[in-house]
């Protein structure tokens, strides 16, 4: 991240005149933590979602994410990450209270794997939105495999503090409706993100090797590796496969041009796409012998299916899309979807990443950000 420009250094000395420099700590900041729960024989768990952990579909603090064994852990946002941080290692020891001997698995790259029939699809249960869900996962894995599903990682979630905005609407000189200027600087704070998140993976990355099975069914792979001893491989220079080519980074959906310029132009592109019908995926089928393999045969089942570093968020109310929640709403916060699993911190994340984070995404909405061609993923 280069030196604080002088436009930033303008607004802070403005902001620190009027007093009002403690508005920029005031940012309410939450996590999702992924891990994938492994066996006593350091296989990838088979069991169900166990019982004590409640409801992987209801429960708002523990549920599941692609697979049956990759746990999320979700805290609500605080406006002190120690809080964020105290939250996430609580809902952490109850969980390992009810793991009935196994454990989480410490990195973002799966390990214990044998190949995508190894990795459970996560179920929800009969009712529609249960199966919704697991058809949308089955999906998932008929487009791009299960292993890619199995890697973890960690979610930051920010919100630009309310008492802040009317006063950087202020000192911009902006007289529009109050939600119109905070939907443009948040996407003007994405695209910043976007410009700068190399910085993120640079600092933190925590996954510059990985288990040769998780090249099981694709062994040509392999040889774009180096390898450390028999079971795993790595990159001289990575720091973090699991945002590369072969991680969470889909060339799937590289011809996807989903712009980030403004909320309108984000919300128009991204239901185009989830509009837009695919060959490939239709050749695959919906439907075929009575059972579902995928909710459509679309470039995107839906708004979740669009992978990258960073999304804007907004609550969405029951049976309410994605996209028409921010339409309405606006962006209520920002989730940055690039940070791994430290093995070194029994949650995967310790405060003083939080902070910088936190100064991080602080930057990327002051610093001015230029208007950008319609992306792909």
């Amino acid at each position: 991240m280069p030196n604080l420009s002088a436009a930033i250094n303008t607004l802070l000395g403005r902001l620190a005149e009027g007093g009002q420099q403690a508005l920029l700590s005031a940012g309410l900041k939450g996590l999702e933590k992924e891990s994938l729960r492994i066996g006593p024989d350091g296989m990838i768990a088979r069991t169900p979602h166990p019982l004590a952990l409640g409801s992987a579909l209801t429960h708002p603090e523990i549920t599941t994410d692609y697979s049956e064994a990759l746990l999320e852990l979700i805290t609500p946002p605080f406006q002190d990450p120690a809080d964020t941080l105290a939250y996430l290692d609580d809902v952490h020891r109850f969980v390992h209270a009810n793991l009935d001997g196994e454990i989480l698995l410490g990195s973002s790259m799966p390990c214990g794997i044998d190949g995508d029939d190894s990795i459970p699809i996560a179920r929800y249960g009969d009712s529609n939105i249960g199966r919704m869900k697991y058809v949308y996962r089955l999906g998932l894995a008929y487009r791009y495999g299960r292993t890619m599903q199995a890697i973890a990682g960690i979610h930051f979630n920010y919100s630009v503090p309310e008492k802040l905005w009317p006063v950087l609407q202020e000192l911009a000189g902006d007289t529009r409706p109050a939600q119109a200027f905070i939907a443009d600087a948040y996407f003007g704070m994405i695209r910043n993100i976007l410009r700068h998140g190399w910085l993120v993976l640079y600092l933190f990355g925590a996954s510059p090797g990985i288990c040769r099975e998780f090249f099981t069914g694709r062994e040509s792979l392999v040889d774009q590796f180096e390898q450390f001893d028999d079971c795993t491989l790595y990159k001289p220079y990575a720091t973090s496969l699991r945002m590369s080519d072969i991680g969470y980074k889909n060339n799937n959906q590289a011809g996807l041009r989903i712009s980030f310029n403004s909320l309108a132009e984000y919300v128009d592109t991204l239901s185009r796409a989830i509009a837009t019908p695919s060959p490939d995926y239709e050749r695959i089928g919906v439907k075929v012998g009575g059972e579902y393999r995928q909710l459509n045969a679309n470039v995107l089942q839906i708004e979740n299916e669009y992978y990258n570093s960073v999304r804007p968020k907004q609550i969405t109310l029951s049976g309410e899309k994605p996209t028409l929640a921010l339409k309405k709403r606006g962006i209520r916060y920002v989730e940055l979807r690039s940070v791994d699993l430290s093995p070194f911190h029994p949650a995967g994340i310790d405060l003083t990443e939080l902070r910088f984070l936190e100064a991080f995404m602080l930057y990327c909405l002051l610093e001015p950000a230029c208007r950008s061609a319609k992306r792909s993923a």
